[in-house]
């Protein structure tokens, strides 16, 4: 007699929530998130793979094809990617037996983009951090918090964020940003 294995479908921790358009904030969309941590020799090979050179300068992203990078250490980087295509599998291969750590942290992070002409003012309400445009360009980005959420904020042009943040406090972080976006002047 075999036993039946059923496997129940995986909810997102913002599944069913609603953008609110009004704040520019929505859900960003399903990603592969990888943590790389590497020197020169696993770096080398890394960025082949990828086609992008990893920004060694703190607190920087750079992209290429759908796949970004965000500095978060002198030997660390968050990669995010629009689509799997293997790219666990590819980057290790890639880096063979080189001394590195490549981790999938999909499962532990999820993301939403907070976008719009008010941006700066509305995360300036939950962040110790200056994110005016002169202090916070495009493509920096860094680990904050954000009320009691650590997250890697991100900017990713001169009206939008992308908030990388742990799964359990994505629902905290979501009702911080419309709460405090309500009490905007």
């Amino acid at each position: 007699m075999s036993d039946m294995i059923m496997t129940a479908p995986r909810i997102g921790p913002l599944e069913g929530r609603q953008g609110a358009p009004e704040l520019g904030l929505v859900t960003a969309p399903p990603m592969t998130r990888l943590v790389l941590r590497a020197r020169e020799a696993a770096i080398a090979a890394a960025e082949a793979q990828l086609g992008f050179t990893l920004p060694r300068q703190a607190c920087r992203s750079a992209g290429a094809a759908g796949t970004h990078a965000l500095w978060l250490g002198p030997d660390e980087w968050l990669i995010l990617s629009a689509t799997d295509e293997g790219r666990m599998d590819a980057l290790s291969s890639a880096i063979g037996d080189t001394p590195h750590a490549l981790v999938d942290v999909s499962h532990r992070q999820t993301a939403m983009v907070i976008a719009g002409p008010r941006v700066e003012a509305h995360l300036a309400t939950l962040c110790a951090l200056d994110v005016s445009i002169e202090n916070f360009p495009v493509s920096m980005c860094t680990r904050t918090l954000m009320g009691k959420a650590e997250v890697v904020l991100w900017r990713m042009s001169q009206t939008a964020f992308h908030l990388e943040v742990w799964r359990s406090f994505s629902p905290y972080l979501w009702d911080l940003l419309e709460l405090t976006g309500q009490h905007l002047p």
